[in-house]
């Protein structure tokens, strides 16, 4: 288990707050902005009981067995939207330096290993009337949860369970802090939008989307994250939010 004295000497000077249980990362560090935390402050937890995912799901990180961190962040409203985009390259860094083969990112915040997911990012914005506050960039990370014999075996992973030897979580959480701030550093040099495409697994893939309303090739990504899908109707078709999976082919 980490406990808050680990975790405040590891980051230090970085600012924390560490909760052994908590039920959102992203939660806590929204209320931090607002009372005017400073870009790069950080909210961990050891065991998250109602995280956060997209489309509204609960991720819960089991208490010893994964990373749970949202970081406070303050870009400048126009590069919004690459802030998820921070949050997926940070997580590739990570298993790249483990030495992990195969990692990509399935359009448009999940890290994959071998096409299963281990990681999930969801970013936040807080706003003052028409001005950008603040975002949340909240990263989840499976890091030893077994999913063998369960209905996900087939679709979630972990870091241990592909490294087979286990790993020290706290160094793990270091280093994808450290990559968070190296890919929000670079928010301004365009590169983090070309990178980000480059580790797509998505494109040229047929897939359906949003339960079948939509089954097509997956074409290309424009700046703003949309996944560009070519339907079989022909028509071009931007989307912003959704679940893709490979199209059935039977």
């Amino acid at each position: 288990m980490l406990t808050a004295e680990q975790v405040t000497q590891t980051l230090a000077p970085r600012p924390v707050r560490f909760f052994a249980t908590l039920e959102s990362t992203n939660d806590a560090a929204l209320a931090w902005l607002h009372e005017g935390a400073a870009s790069g402050s950080v909210v961990i937890a050891d065991e998250q009981t109602r995280g956060r995912g997209r489309l509204g799901r609960v991720w819960q990180t089991p208490a010893g067995a994964a990373l749970a961190a949202s970081v406070v962040l303050r870009p400048p409203p126009h590069l919004l939207h690459q802030i998820t985009m921070v949050g997926a390259l940070a997580v590739v860094d990570l298993l790249d330096g483990l030495g992990l083969s195969d990692v990509g990112v399935k359009w448009p915040n999940d890290v994959q290993v071998r096409g299963r997911k281990v990681s999930g990012v969801l970013s936040e914005a807080a706003w003052r009337g028409q001005n950008l506050d603040g975002v949340v960039l909240g990263i989840g990370v499976n890091v030893r949860v077994d999913f063998a014999g369960t209905g996900l075996a087939d679709r979630a992973t972990s870091i241990e369970m592909e490294l087979g030897r286990p790993v020290d979580r706290l160094a793990l959480l270091a280093s994808l802090l450290d990559a968070v701030d190296r890919w929000y550093d670079r928010l301004e040099s365009g590169l983090t939008f070309d990178c980000w495409k480059r580790r797509l697994t998505t494109l040229g893939q047929t897939v359906t989307l949003q339960g079948g309303a939509l089954v097509g090739q997956a074409e290309a990504v424009d700046e703003q994250g949309g996944l560009l899908v070519r339907g079989l109707d022909g028509r071009l078709r931007r989307v912003l939010a959704g679940d893709i999976a490979p199209a059935d082919r039977s």
